[in-house]
């Protein structure tokens, strides 16, 4: 095990035993912690692990959105704009319920950012501590095992 597959392990520990994948989980619970780059990290080898996934270009489409936030933390604006239109590209071709993640309003939050840093003419940098966006956790809905 890599010490980066091990960090990961660490950031995802509490994500373990639902229903949904932990690296998934792990991604939300980084993003809105502000852990952009953990989040990615964590997507990242969900993602990696089979490129032939009808999920590909969600996953990657959400690892685009955390990237575009580690690029407003490092204050490089104008990849951070490249990185949401990337992320809206490969989140568009999904519909607007996803793997028990409501998509629009991560459609409206690039939208909006993307927005804010074109008004400013990528001068000004819309990320601070207050400002930093959380997204809802998808939830799977439960199981109907062992219902009679």
């Amino acid at each position: 095990m890599s010490k980066k597959s091990a960090h990961i392990a660490a950031l995802i520990t509490g994500c373990q035993g639902a229903a949904l994948d932990a690296h998934y989980l792990g991604y939300f619970a980084c993003f809105n912690q502000g852990l952009f780059y953990e989040a990615h990290d964590v997507l990242e080898e969900l993602w990696l692990a089979d490129r032939q996934s009808p999920n590909y270009a969600y996953y990657k489409g959400l690892i685009q959105l955390a990237g575009a936030f580690v690029h407003l933390q490092k204050n490089r604006l104008r990849p951070a704009g490249a990185l949401f239109l990337l992320a809206q590209t490969n989140l568009q071709k999904y519909p607007a319920r996803h793997e028990h993640f409501d998509l629009l309003p991560v459609h409206a939050l690039i939208t909006e950012w993307l927005g804010r840093l074109i008004q400013s003419d990528y001068s000004v940098n819309p990320l601070t501590p207050d400002s930093a966006p959380r997204l809802k956790t998808p939830v799977a809905p439960p199981t109907s095992a062992g219902v009679a």
